[in-house]
């Protein structure tokens, strides 16, 4: 790989491996079991220079910021590439927000140029906030012929003539502005720098190298903190090959294993869940004979990886598994939720190792990795080279805040000196997350502190960014609190998108049947992974500051302390 201590940018790190390793595939991008796209670095540097050329001549300057809302698709790491190249800030955002959402970030991000996928744009041109959009310069991909564009530019024709400059940036320099949520409440902006993500990767492929030859599946959506850097940076800077799929039904999922042969792959838990029931589902077709010697095989292998992962006998002692898996396969790297041990326990002794990790997006991309020496399924691994992490005000069980400390955490949030305050002290990063050291220096999670949720498909849900859809209940005051914040639980196991509706009602008016059916109304507006599970009736008037505020934290504590839990009613 390249010796990334050598480079003050990603701009000029990525700019150095196109021409390290020409020959080499970069990017592969396939839809269902058709190959569309395959891309050398030489290749890949052919169709960026033109459109690095184009946005230097559209006034493009150092340190302006530039979105992209796009699917998995070699455009994407195309246009990334063109924005560091040309020394500007990458936004990226997740392309499964609703058209408000992406306007709102947007203009908090204060974006001047946006790269937008042409079904994406045209619910964006469509929204009756529209007419605010303050981006001076949108590029639309796969455009149909005839298409309204309303003043954007087809992003296949934004081209120039001629050799781009490859812009000078620091390592103290923003490189990215990425949201942790999506909101519609307060925008959480992370803002970090080349550094962050130049040391993250040195850290990362310090653990789990890439190197020619090997193939990343590109499963994850690009702009999550996790796929950016594995299956862009990390493989970029390594010689590696990136394979996207434009679609996640298994069975092309499935059949990509093989027909790549991929050596890599990052999941969430729900995926990682799924395809632990579909090869169950396989085990359990097999003839008894057959599924007995399985079983023998297994157990041997289980023993005999016990203290190490040994891929390789693995490979011998399951073939057909592995065979199924594309016979290459070193690991599933895991996180963004709470994982199953069980499960990571399946496909361990399966011989497939399972890398769970624990990042925020606040620290770029991971804190801590299992790095297999050995494999434990009950923690997430231990802190990565360059990080360093405590636990604050441990109780009794040595349980308490995890804090991190390191370069990859973010600089601030995003105008928002408030936030930045209270979730950076002294250089250490807050993560509202409980947890514990054991023995061997491995960290393990128990809860959260703060009053969010995140799902199993790897989602941050801030119950505030929520509230407004429930306006216009027929209620005195009403906000949402997850319902682990109220009562909290020493486990991640059983943390579900479920939130709780705190309602304050008219004096002697009943929550009769037409509120209930209001506020379940509203819950369908909400995707199935934002919905309120249910709501409590709580008979005093809110706390308030100054400002009138809610001060959430002081009536979350007046909830928690009483015998509540019992009366939420769910929906």
């Amino acid at each position: 790989m390249l010796d990334l201590h050598q480079y003050a940018s990603l701009g000029a790190a990525l700019s150095a491996a196109l021409d390290r390793w020409p020959a080499e595939t970069c990017l592969i991008e396939a839809d269902r079991d058709r190959e569309k796209v395959r891309l050398t670095y030489s290749d890949f540097k052919e169709i960026a220079r033109p459109l690095c050329r184009a946005i230097e001549d559209a006034d493009f300057k150092v340190g302006d910021r530039a979105a992209i809302i796009m699917t998995n698709q070699s455009k994407w790491l195309i246009s990334a590439y063109s924005i560091f190249f040309c020394g500007g800030v990458l936004v990226p955002l997740d392309y499964k927000l609703s058209a408000a959402e992406h306007l709102q970030l947007l203009a908090h991000s204060k974006a001047r140029f946006l790269i937008v996928e042409y079904y994406l744009w045209r619910a964006i041109a469509q929204s009756p906030e529209f007419s605010k959009l303050a981006t001076e310069i949108v590029l639309v991909t796969e455009a149909p012929v005839g298409a309204d564009l309303r003043g954007a530019y087809r992003w296949e024709e934004f081209r120039r003539k001629g050799d781009p400059q490859l812009a000078k940036r620091q390592r103290e320099d923003t490189a990215c502005i990425v949201y942790s949520s999506g909101t519609g409440g307060r925008p959480k902006g992370c803002v970090l720098t080349h550094d962050a993500y130049l040391e993250q990767c040195i850290a990362l492929t310090a653990w789990y190298p890439f190197w020619p030859g090997v193939r990343y599946l590109s499963i994850l959506p690009t702009n999550h903190a996790i796929d950016f850097m594995v299956g862009f940076i990390g493989p970029f800077v390594c010689g590696a090959c990136v394979v996207h799929l434009r679609t996640l039904r298994p069975e092309f999922v499935r059949d990509a294993f093989v027909r790549y042969r991929i050596t890599y792959v990052s999941l969430v838990p729900m995926v990682l869940k799924n395809l632990e029931r579909g090869l169950r589902a396989k085990f359990d077709e097999l003839p008894p004979k057959k599924r007995w010697m399985l079983d023998r095989l297994i157990a041997l292998n289980k023993m005999l990886t016990r203290s190490r992962s040994r891929v390789g006998l693995s490979r011998r002692l399951l073939p057909q598994v592995h065979k199924a898996f594309g016979g290459e396969l070193l690991a599933l790297i895991v996180g963004g939720a709470f994982t199953d041990p069980a499960t990571m326990q399946f496909f361990y002794d399966l011989g497939i190792p399972v890398t769970c990790g624990y990042g925020l997006t606040e620290a770029c991309t991971a804190v801590t990795l299992n790095d297999l020496k050995p494999f434990r399924a009950d923690t997430v691994g231990k802190p990565l080279p360059g990080s360093e992490v405590r636990i604050l005000h441990p109780d009794g069980e040595g349980i308490g805040e995890v804090a991190v400390k390191s370069r990859a955490v973010m600089s601030h949030y995003l105008d928002d000196p408030e936030l930045t305050a209270q979730t950076i002290v002294e250089g250490w990063l807050l993560t509202g997350d409980q947890g514990r050291f054991e023995e061997h220096g491995h960290l393990q999670l128990f809860g959260r502190k703060k009053n969010m949720i995140v799902t199993e498909g790897g989602k941050n849900i801030y119950p505030e960014d929520i509230e407004a859809v429930f306006d216009g209940l027929p209620v005195k005051e009403y906000c949402i609190f997850a319902a682990n914040f109220l009562w909290p639980r020493k486990t991640l196991g059983e943390e579900k998108e479920t939130l709780v509706l705190v309602a304050r009602l008219e004096q002697n008016q009943l929550f009769d049947d037409l509120v209930r059916d209001q506020i379940i109304l509203r819950n369908r507006r909400l995707p199935d992974f934002k919905r309120v599970g249910g709501y409590l009736v709580w008979e005093k008037d809110f706390p308030r500051t100054a400002s009138l505020k809610i001060k959430r934290g002081e009536l979350a504590a007046e909830i928690g302390m009483g015998a509540e839990r019992a009366q939420v009613v769910e929906i």
